[in-house]
């Protein structure tokens, strides 16, 4: 049998193998209460964001000033704020903020996190402690207090925004992808790669990486939810996305000064953001433990 028919084998046989274990991780998230209304939550949340336009029925921006501060009813589920605008519609439209902003920032905090972690388990000596000291030093400082600081300097708004939480959240990918190296730098696949003269790039990139995968995107589905408070926290401060964009947190402080008569403007985003939360969480908590091999039964 040729060299060329035994690589195509193989290749067939990982990615069974890999379609076997993705179904396998499906069939734990799904059987469970948790992971049910974990992922439900995030998969309408991706459909909101998407159909916003036609699910909403006004425009979002659009001021109307023969409906002002309407409380919720057929017309205006959620009621209307001080300038007619629909709540129900700015919640909707809130979804894609939400969920554009929070994949964004954590995809950034991926892209420095875990290239920083492999090379400092990978390398260690002089390389890891330069890293893993600059982590230390931004983590004695609260991750907020940090985003709320890069955040004022920058004047505020998107770009500052994202900056802030991508350069927050880095950190602690970092130190997950960090750990998981130097555990899997003693298996002997490994020292047989060295010894083969194997470049490092390739070994962390083929044979390490893939090992860290797993906690990589636990880990990542349970920043999310805390990327989104964080967005939502910075905006009502007025150092993230401004008005009249209906993003949550900006919502959410358009109405803090009327909570005792228009008490809807607030409360209706707020529900939305603590779902939301809930979800990815919910949905954070499951795919770990389906992930977890000591969690791995038969079928």
């Amino acid at each position: 049998m040729s060299s060329k028919t035994n690589q195509s084998i193989l290749g067939r046989l990982r990615t069974s193998a890999t379609a076997l274990r993705e179904n396998k991780v499906l069939r734990r998230i799904f059987r469970t209460k948790t992971g049910l209304i974990g992922a439900s939550i995030t998969i309408g949340l991706v459909m909101v964001a998407i159909f916003a336009p036609e699910i909403a029925p006004y425009d979002p921006i659009e001021q109307n000033y023969g409906s002002v501060n309407q409380a919720p009813s057929l017309s205006h589920p959620f009621g209307t704020d001080r300038f007619g605008r629909d709540i129900f519609s700015r919640v909707i439209y809130g979804s894609r903020y939400a969920l554009g902003l929070g994949v964004g920032i954590v995809a950034i905090q991926v892209l420095i996190g875990v290239p920083l972690g492999l090379i400092a388990g990978y390398y260690g000596g002089h390389i890891e402690a330069a890293i893993m000291r600059l982590v230390d030093i931004t983590l004695a400082i609260p991750g907020i207090v940090l985003a709320l600081a890069i955040a004022g300097m920058l004047g505020g708004g998107l770009v500052p925004l994202i900056v802030a939480l991508a350069g927050v959240g880095w950190r602690g990918f970092a130190r997950l992808v960090r750990g998981d190296v130097k555990s899997v730098m003693e298996e002997e696949y490994i020292e047989a790669a060295n010894a083969a003269a194997v470049s490092d790039v390739r070994i962390m990139l083929r044979h390490i990486l893939p090992n860290a995968s797993a906690s990589i995107i636990v880990y990542a589905t349970l920043t999310l939810p805390s990327v989104i408070l964080q967005t939502a926290a910075l905006s009502f401060l007025g150092l993230g996305i401004q008005a009249p964009a209906p993003e949550w947190g900006a919502i959410i402080e358009a109405g803090r000064g009327q909570l005792a008569t228009e008490w809807w403007i607030s409360t209706f985003p707020g529900f939305a953001i603590m779902i939301v939360v809930i979800g990815f969480n919910a949905l954070g908590d499951s795919l770990r433990d389906a992930l977890d091999p000591k969690q791995s039964r038969p079928f």
